[in-house]
């Protein structure tokens, strides 16, 4: 009885130091200043449903673009407790794990820098910046030191979660931090390697019936030009030959909108509305950000920032006691312009020092319908990889994944290295095929 009663105490503990935030459930946030100048910004949510927090694990979400923000986009349409019209998630991540989104780089959503030379130029600053973000969290939340760490990602977010889990385990391992747990790594169609997903685009769209010869060669001739910025270390150029790329893609599909870079059957960004009503009901800052950002980036800009998205934020930024002189950026301009020299460098070399140097658990998952980041693509690097296991990684069996008897794609699992393609899913994995991706988040965390 004894035990049960300290048992009980110590759950309610828990329960009432959390905040109550923005509406309903326990939260965390704040602020860590991660280096002089450039301020990020978090946001936590405890597990759901009277569980001790400290008793599940720790998922980080980080948001793609660069510069997309994961505390509106990851937290209100993809797998937070609340959904844009702030009704309750019946599927929402928060009933399984603790999640914790981060709005990075600095400069995007909340976090926010104080001049412009403070905003990250590499895949390197991001990582340093995020290992800091991590450690002051784990300073102002010590109930999670030792807490199983896992970070989950969408599209750029890929090439920063990489980089990232990469840095926090050499931290861990040159300061013998018991602190610091992390366990695993997914992968969420991401921006490991531009250049793969780029030039598939045209056998990608062909495949599926979307290009003819001629359109199918107009796309690979912009692409060639990328893959050649790419060999000849022309950085900034290879960014403006993917956005090129993006341009003679939607001139050759009859019909292609932006939205459909990240679902090829359309209508993900903004189901059953039209761009130009959408572009009628988003901010004036929405429209003056996107203009000059490449396609599927500038569809992006102008979904996060429909009036029905900022004035959410806007209700948060008031919940949460934020800093009036903040203002919420859902898709930053500057933040992805200053990353361009940056943009297409690929980090498979990191995913397999993740694979080789680590004991952490890398695992990689694909929409099948997603175009900007495809699966034909995704799978070429994949294939490449240079790790102990990756001769019988490509000779183990696909296995189905199967929720409530319906398919939802497959697995092909070896060592610490598991790769998941998504049935009925584009780019945003999680809100199209929320089952697979709850399944699959459970079996990554070892809840299952």
């Amino acid at each position: 009885m004894r035990v049960f009663v300290l048992t009980l105490l110590l759950l309610l503990s828990s329960l009432v130091q959390a905040r109550r935030g923005f509406l309903d459930g326990g939260q965390e946030w704040g602020y860590v200043d991660v280096r002089e100048g450039a301020h990020m910004f978090y946001w936590l949510y405890y597990v759901n449903g009277g569980q001790e927090p400290s008793g599940k694990p720790l998922v980080i979400w980080l948001q793609g673009g660069p510069g997309a923000s994961s505390s509106s986009f990851g937290n209100f349409e993809e797998m937070g407790p609340l959904d844009l019209n702030l009704k309750r998630r019946e599927k929402s991540w928060v009933n399984h794990v603790n999640l914790l989104f981060v709005d990075n780089p600095v400069g995007t959503g909340f976090s926010f820098v104080d001049k412009s030379r403070y905003l990250a130029r590499d895949n390197q600053q991001i990582a340093a910046d995020l290992v800091q973000l991590y450690l002051g969290f784990l300073r102002e939340n010590p109930k999670f030191k030792g807490v199983p760490l896992y970070v989950f990602c969408e599209s750029y977010g890929g090439k920063m979660t990489a980089e990232f889990a990469y840095e926090l385990y050499k931290e861990k391992q040159r300061t013998n931090n018991t602190d610091i747990n992390i366990r695993g790594v997914g992968l969420g169609d991401g921006w490991i390697s531009g250049l793969d997903s780029t030039i598939t685009w045209a056998p990608y769209l062909k495949q599926y019936g979307l290009l003819d010869e001629r359109g199918y060669n107009s796309v690979d001739a912009v692409a060639q030009r990328c893959r050649l910025a790419v060999e000849g270390g022309e950085w900034v150029r290879a960014t403006a030959e993917w956005g090129n790329a993006e341009t003679a893609v939607s001139m050759a599909v009859p019909g292609f909108t932006a939205d459909n870079f990240y679902n090829i059957y359309g209508g993900r960004l903004r189901p059953g509305r039209g761009e130009l009503k959408a572009e009628r009901n988003a901010s004036l800052a929405a429209l003056t950000a996107a203009k000059g950002m490449p396609l599927s980036l500038r569809a992006y800009a102008v979904h996060a920032g429909l009036r029905s998205v900022a004035s959410t934020m806007r209700r948060v930024q008031d919940a949460l006691g934020l800093p009036p002189r903040v203002r919420h950026v859902a898709q930053s301009t500057p933040v992805f312009n200053a990353l361009k020299g940056d943009f297409m460098k690929p980090v498979v070399n990191v995913v397999e020092r993740l694979l080789t140097e680590t004991p952490m658990e890398v695992s990689v998952f694909n929409g099948e319908w997603d175009l900007i980041v495809d699966v034909i693509g995704t799978l070429n690097w994949v294939n490449r990889l240079q790790w102990p296991g990756a001769s019988q990684w490509k000779a183990a069996p696909q296995k189905p994944i199967t929720v409530n008897g319906q398919d939802n794609g497959y697995s092909q699992s070896w060592g610490n290295f598991t790769f998941y393609s998504i049935s009925r899913a584009g780019h945003m994995v999680p809100s199209d095929n929320p089952d697979a991706a709850i399944a699959m988040l459970r079996r990554i965390t070892h809840l299952d």
